[in-house]
């Protein structure tokens, strides 16, 4: 991040009402990593995803409702139509959850969804994610001391990880921050349910793994209820 932003300087997000809000994105995104990472020891990959997308939307359409947002009609037909969507998805992998992994994983949705909510008003995208991302160092760093005693490393895994950390959710949370400033809190929390599509695609594309009947329905689902979303609030 560091070095794409030092190719790609721009004016800085340091400029008006985007800089206050800094420090506390940069918690919300240490809370949303580490709260997802210790999650995940002891829930499925689809009893997280359900319990990540649902706190996520949920403290979204929240904090729009109470700050004036009236999502019209078919925007909460998008949303039952994209959460029934990734229901359908991970439906097969859903077990019951430990209450300390669930607990976890809810606060990882929330953080992300304070997060989210927060860089809508960022001017420059790609320094606001490098400054959260080099600040979030020094947490990220304390945490990994704290359990030094079961660190385990091998050269694949250090690889996949800074790959995993600077390329795909580096670049991908400056594009996200770059869309954030056209998308209401309402569709923006709509709009993440085509994760796990895109999750899935991935999985088909690049893993080899098979197109079901259910990925399709699912797909359908929960694409469709994001068109209605934004075509809702155009009308």
């Amino acid at each position: 991040m560091l070095a794409i932003s030092a190719v790609s300087r721009t004016s800085s997000d340091a400029k008006g009402p985007s800089a206050t809000p800094a420090w506390r994105s940069v918690v919300a995104l240490f809370a949303y990593a580490i709260a997802f990472s210790f999650a995940y020891l002891s829930l499925t990959a689809g009893t997280g995803a359900l319990i990540l997308f649902g706190a996520v939307q949920t403290t979204m359409m929240v904090v729009a409702l109470i700050s004036g947002e009236r999502p019209r009609p078919l925007e909460w037909i998008g949303l039952a139509s994209a959460v029934a969507g990734i229901i359908v998805l991970v439906f097969p992998g859903l077990t019951a959850p430990p209450l300390a992994g669930s607990t976890m994983m809810a606060l990882a949705g929330a953080s992300w969804g304070f997060y989210t909510l927060w860089g809508r008003g960022t001017k420059d995208p790609l320094a606001a994610t490098t400054k959260n991302f080099a600040r979030a160092v020094p947490l990220a760093v304390v945490a990994s001391l704290a359990a030094i005693g079961r660190v385990h490393v091998t050269g694949n895994g250090a690889v996949l990880a800074a790959s995993s950390g600077a390329i795909t959710s580096g670049v991908g949370y400056v594009i996200w921050y770059a869309a954030l400033r056209r998308l209401t809190a309402t569709r923006a929390a709509i709009v993440q349910s085509a994760t796990p599509v895109l999750a899935a695609l991935g999985g088909v594309i690049f893993l080899s793994e098979r197109v079901t009947l259910r990925l399709v329905i699912a797909a359908v689902m929960i694409l469709g209820g994001i068109a209605l979303a934004v075509l809702g609030r155009k009308r």
